[in-house]
Protein backbone atom coordinates (compact mmCIF):
# COMPACT_ATOMS: atom_id res chain seq x y z
CA UNK A 1 0.00 0.00 0.00
CA UNK A 2 1.19 3.49 -0.72
CA UNK A 3 0.95 6.16 1.94
CA UNK A 4 -1.52 9.03 1.93
CA UNK A 5 1.47 11.32 1.56
CA UNK A 6 2.42 9.55 -1.70
CA UNK A 7 -1.15 9.79 -2.98
CA UNK A 8 -1.16 13.52 -2.27
CA UNK A 9 2.22 13.92 -3.96
CA UNK A 10 1.00 12.14 -7.08
CA UNK A 11 -2.23 14.17 -7.15
CA UNK A 12 -0.29 17.43 -6.81
CA UNK A 13 2.12 16.41 -9.59
CA UNK A 14 -0.76 15.43 -11.86
CA UNK A 15 -2.34 18.85 -11.23
CA UNK A 16 0.96 20.47 -12.23
CA UNK A 17 1.11 18.22 -15.31
CA UNK A 18 -2.37 19.34 -16.33
CA UNK A 19 -1.37 22.99 -15.87
CA UNK A 20 1.18 22.58 -18.66
CA UNK A 21 4.94 22.73 -19.00
CA UNK A 22 6.33 25.96 -17.55
CA UNK A 23 3.06 26.92 -15.84
CA UNK A 24 3.17 27.37 -12.09
CA UNK A 25 0.39 26.82 -9.59
CA UNK A 26 0.12 28.29 -6.12
CA UNK A 27 0.03 25.87 -3.20
CA UNK A 28 -3.47 27.09 -2.36
CA UNK A 29 -4.67 26.31 -5.92
CA UNK A 30 -3.31 22.77 -5.75
CA UNK A 31 -4.57 22.21 -2.21
CA UNK A 32 -8.09 23.38 -3.04
CA UNK A 33 -8.26 21.64 -6.42
CA UNK A 34 -6.95 18.34 -5.11
CA UNK A 35 -8.48 18.47 -1.62
CA UNK A 36 -5.10 18.24 0.10
CA UNK A 37 -4.40 19.90 3.47
CA UNK A 38 -2.29 22.98 2.66
CA UNK A 39 0.31 22.53 5.44
CA UNK A 40 0.85 18.89 4.46
CA UNK A 41 1.11 19.84 0.78
CA UNK A 42 3.81 22.42 1.62
CA UNK A 43 5.94 19.68 3.21
CA UNK A 44 5.37 17.34 0.26
CA UNK A 45 6.28 19.98 -2.32
CA UNK A 46 9.46 20.87 -0.41
CA UNK A 47 10.48 17.21 -0.46
CA UNK A 48 9.75 16.97 -4.19
CA UNK A 49 11.76 20.18 -4.71
CA UNK A 50 14.77 18.80 -2.79
CA UNK A 51 14.66 15.76 -5.06
CA UNK A 52 14.58 17.69 -8.34
CA UNK A 53 11.00 16.98 -9.36
CA UNK A 54 9.49 20.46 -8.89
CA UNK A 55 10.78 23.98 -8.50
CA UNK A 56 9.28 27.07 -6.95
CA UNK A 57 9.03 30.59 -8.33
CA UNK A 58 8.52 33.74 -6.29
CA UNK A 59 6.49 36.74 -7.22
CA UNK A 60 3.19 37.51 -8.83
CA UNK A 61 3.33 34.54 -11.23
CA UNK A 62 4.95 32.37 -8.57
CA UNK A 63 4.13 28.96 -7.26
CA UNK A 64 5.32 25.47 -8.05
CA UNK A 65 5.98 23.92 -11.43
CA UNK A 66 7.43 20.70 -12.74
CA UNK A 67 11.19 20.74 -13.20
CA UNK A 68 10.98 17.96 -15.79
CA UNK A 69 8.42 17.09 -18.43
CA UNK A 70 5.51 14.91 -17.21
CA UNK A 71 6.79 12.22 -19.61
CA UNK A 72 10.03 12.11 -17.63
CA UNK A 73 8.52 11.63 -14.16
CA UNK A 74 7.50 8.08 -13.32
CA UNK A 75 5.22 6.92 -10.56
CA UNK A 76 8.11 4.77 -9.32
CA UNK A 77 10.40 7.78 -8.95
CA UNK A 78 7.79 9.70 -6.94
CA UNK A 79 6.99 6.73 -4.70
CA UNK A 80 10.67 6.17 -3.92
CA UNK A 81 11.11 9.84 -3.01
CA UNK A 82 8.06 9.93 -0.74
CA UNK A 83 7.70 6.37 0.63
CA UNK A 84 11.14 4.87 0.11
CA UNK A 85 11.89 1.46 -1.41
CA UNK A 86 9.33 -0.36 -3.52
CA UNK A 87 9.75 -3.78 -1.97
CA UNK A 88 7.61 -5.86 0.39
CA UNK A 89 10.70 -7.50 1.92
CA UNK A 90 13.98 -5.81 2.89
CA UNK A 91 15.96 -8.43 0.95
CA UNK A 92 14.25 -7.33 -2.28
CA UNK A 93 15.00 -3.62 -1.99
CA UNK A 94 17.35 -2.08 -4.52
CA UNK A 95 18.02 1.07 -2.50
CA UNK A 96 17.76 -0.19 1.09
CA UNK A 97 18.73 -3.87 0.90
CA UNK A 98 18.94 -5.75 4.18
CA UNK A 99 19.04 -9.45 4.69
CA UNK A 100 15.94 -10.72 6.49
CA UNK A 101 16.77 -11.39 10.12
CA UNK A 102 15.32 -14.91 10.16
CA UNK A 103 16.56 -15.96 6.70
CA UNK A 104 18.77 -19.02 6.36
CA UNK A 105 19.30 -18.77 2.61
CA UNK A 106 18.02 -16.19 0.14
CA UNK A 107 18.50 -18.62 -2.75
CA UNK A 108 16.24 -21.22 -1.09
CA UNK A 109 13.64 -18.84 0.35
CA UNK A 110 10.27 -19.65 -1.21
CA UNK A 111 8.73 -16.47 0.18
CA UNK A 112 11.46 -14.32 -1.38
CA UNK A 113 11.03 -16.02 -4.77
CA UNK A 114 7.28 -15.38 -4.90
CA UNK A 115 7.53 -11.80 -3.65
CA UNK A 116 10.47 -11.23 -5.98
CA UNK A 117 8.12 -11.80 -8.93
CA UNK A 118 5.52 -9.49 -7.41
CA UNK A 119 8.14 -6.80 -6.80
CA UNK A 120 9.58 -7.05 -10.31
CA UNK A 121 6.11 -6.75 -11.89
CA UNK A 122 5.17 -3.83 -9.64
CA UNK A 123 8.41 -1.97 -10.32
CA UNK A 124 8.02 -2.52 -14.06
CA UNK A 125 4.58 -0.91 -14.11
CA UNK A 126 5.50 1.96 -11.77
CA UNK A 127 8.78 2.75 -13.53
CA UNK A 128 7.18 2.68 -16.99
CA UNK A 129 4.11 4.74 -16.06
CA UNK A 130 4.63 8.50 -16.13
CA UNK A 131 2.53 11.43 -15.02
CA UNK A 132 1.76 12.08 -18.69
CA UNK A 133 0.50 8.50 -19.10
CA UNK A 134 -1.84 8.91 -16.13
CA UNK A 135 -3.25 12.19 -17.46
CA UNK A 136 -3.73 10.75 -20.98
CA UNK A 137 -5.47 7.67 -19.61
CA UNK A 138 -7.94 9.66 -17.52
CA UNK A 139 -8.57 12.10 -20.38
CA UNK A 140 -9.25 9.15 -22.71
CA UNK A 141 -11.82 7.63 -20.37
CA UNK A 142 -13.49 11.00 -19.72
CA UNK A 143 -13.90 11.57 -23.47
CA UNK A 144 -15.20 8.03 -24.00
CA UNK A 145 -17.91 8.50 -21.37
Amino acid sequence: MISQKARYALRALIALSRAGQGTSLMISEIATGQDIPKKFLEQILLELKRNGIVMSKRGKAGGYLLLKAPEAISFGEVLRVIDGPIAPLPCLSKIAYRRCVDCRSEEDCEIRHVFGKVTDATRAVLDRTTLADAVREVDFFEKAS
